[in-house]
């Protein structure tokens, strides 16, 4: 044990060492490079040590190089087996290793337990501020899985254990570029836009019940209706908010694949955290703040023609209800990237829903009903409020204090500091193409036909957990994978060669004693048995043949106890290089 203990440390000083230098003047700069750590050289019965320096494979590494430290460059890479590994997490070392795991861009463990994966995953979840991913396909990954913050599953050969203690089952290994580059960034997109609009839609509906406490004598009258507080998550501002949750997404698929920089964000939670959060708070607060004070101001001192009072409760309550409607959906609108009929349907709709639930409520029910209700000092709110010109005033000027900036600020940071995202999009609707630096040749799309379709299902390749079809083994087996080789070579050696110009075939009788060798390649024995092999004669400067025609042992059928061997004739030169063992 303490054999890696010191490896493991001398390692890191290794690392940091390169770290000193990266960061000094840059004189003396070299390669470095971590030769071996476990030794197969042993002088004495010892054990193994640590071999490391300023080297290549083909010695010293010339001054200047570029080192796998730098940005740029090809980095290092550890590979650890289960029994090393062992020692590795053990609670002295665990630290140790993790530090110079993270210092790598690949870390392999081969022919490592169940329990080690789980132990992998559990050191960097404990001690890294990272989101961990576990992919496996069979029943020894499942506490790898499970360990995880988020487990995928491969249905392959290997069962369903893994699929089924994962969060997220898949086909195919190579399915994981688009769960994640795609799928999973969408997905954490929608996520962080639905929970900023339900803290800032929540913040502006509920603060406005406290300015209003500050002219109710803090009796705990509310500003709203009875029936515009419970439908106001429910009916009016839900369907927007789950539209975009489900179909909003800032660039396509392809773009997406195209360009894994766009991923970065949210490692870095760049979409949602305390600033984003406290920012909505704010703007909920202000929201409120101008949906209250604006209707208040402009019904304060207000008469109507016959000398009634216009600003009463019910008109102000209207009022205020109706610019928090509007400005809240308006403000889903302008957080909406990709719209679809969906989002129109949804968004419009809830707009107009409101109009026409108040029509019903306050304006076709009974006073009886609207009694029973709670909500009798409302009938005929709406007619009254939309005669009024100070309806239609504060409205506007609601919308134009909460909106415009919005608006404004949207158009300032898309002029001045676009992000990523937002160049891609303008270059896609624009038609100039990809931003530099990220161009990549365009995949060739294939077309679907009935026979392409027939020649995938039917292909002989095979990655076992990663495919549902089978491997080479029955083929190889059966003599049907390289039964087209001769005629492969045939046509190499040249255009007269086709699977039309065959020798005739020979049949003979099982062979029933010695074949004497015709070669003269190496020793001659006098006999070999069948049994074992069979050398059959193909140089083409043997007496016995002419150059530059076929073998005359060519096209024969060897036929001998439960095997045969069928060769075909080939008439260049080229093709009759070596000599051919048969094994029978």
């Amino acid at each position: 044990e303490q054999s890696p203990q010191v490896q493991l440390k001398d390692t890191k000083r290794l690392f940091a060492e390169v770290e000193r230098r990266l960061g000094g003047s840059g004189e003396g700069k070299g390669n470095i490079d971590i030769a071996y750590i476990h030794s197969d050289e042993t002088t004495n019965g010892g054990g193994g040590h640590l071999n490391y320096g300023l080297t290549n494979d083909f010695g010293m590494i010339e001054e200047g190089s570029p080192s796998p430290l730098e940005e740029g460059g090809e980095g290092v890479a550890i590979v650890i087996n289960g029994d090393s590994l062992g020692f590795a997490l053990t609670p002295r070392l665990e630290r140790t290793f993790l530090e110079l795991a993270c210092k790598c861009k690949a870390v392999i463990c081969c022919r490592v337990t169940p329990l080690q994966k789980a132990e992998v995953v559990d050191l960097v979840k404990r001690n890294k501020k990272a989101v961990t991913l576990a992919i496996g396909d069979g029943a020894n990954d499942v506490s790898m899985i499970k360990t995880a913050h988020i487990g995928v599953g491969i249905s392959g050969q290997e069962g369903m254990q893994a699929v089924l203690s994962s969060d997220y089952s898949i086909g195919q290994f190579k399915y994981l570029e688009r769960l994640l580059l795609v799928h999973g960034r969408w997905s954490y997109l929608r996520m962080c836009k639905f929970l900023r609009y339900f803290f800032y839609k929540n913040f502006a509906f509920t603060l406005t019940h406290f300015w209003f406490s500050f002219f109710c004598g803090y009796s705990a009258q509310t500003v709203f209706d009875a029936m515009f507080i419970a439908t106001y998550n429910l009916l009016f501002t839900s369907l927007p908010v789950l539209a975009m949750g489900v179909l909003d997404q800032d660039v396509d698929d392809e773009y997406s694949l195209k360009f894994p920089q766009l991923y970065l964000p949210g490692q870095f939670n760049r979409f949602f955290n305390m600033r984003i959060f406290i920012y909505s708070v704010l703007h909920g607060m202000f929201s409120s703040l101008v949906i209250f004070f604006v209707p208040y101001g402009a019904y304060y001192t207000e008469m109507a023609a016959n000398g009634k009072d216009m600003g009463d409760l019910a008109v102000l309550e209207f009022t205020a209800f109706t610019a928090l409607i509007i400005v809240v959906n308006g403000q889903m609108a302008f957080d909406t990237a990709y719209w679809t009929v969906i989002n129109h349907i949804f968004l419009w709709g809830s707009i107009a829903l409101y109009f026409i639930f108040c029509f019903v409520i306050y304006e076709a029910l009974p006073a009886s009903v609207l009694y029973k209700m709670g909500s009798a000092i409302s009938q005929g709110v709406v007619l009254r409020s939309m005669q009024t010109p100070h309806f239609w005033f504060s409205i506007l000027l609601v919308c134009i204090v909460l909106l415009l900036p919005v608006v404004l600020n949207r158009f300032f940071w898309l002029d001045t500091r676009p992000s990523f995202s937002d160049r891609l999009r303008c270059n896609r609707k624009t038609g100039s193409g990809a931003t530099k630096g990220g161009d990549t040749p365009p995949k060739s799309e294939i077309k679907r036909t009935g026979q392409t379709r027939r020649s995938q299902r039917g292909s002989i390749r095979s990655g076992y957990a990663f495919s549902h079809s089978q491997g080479f083994g029955d083929l190889i087996l059966k003599g049907k994978l390289f039964k087209n080789v001769e005629d492969l070579r045939g046509i190499k050696s040249g255009p007269s060669t086709s699977g039309a110009h065959l020798s005739p075939i020979q049949e003979l009788s099982p062979i029933s004693q010695p074949v004497k060798m015709l070669s003269a390649v190496g020793p001659s024995p006098s006999s070999v048995p069948y049994s074992h092999q069979l050398m059959v004669n193909v140089d083409p400067h043997e007496p016995l043949t002419v150059p530059g025609q076929p073998s005359p042992y060519k096209g024969t059928r060897v036929k001998g106890g439960d095997t045969e061997m069928r060769r075909r004739k080939i008439e260049t030169e080229d093709s009759m290089d070596d000599p051919v063992v048969v094994r029978l």
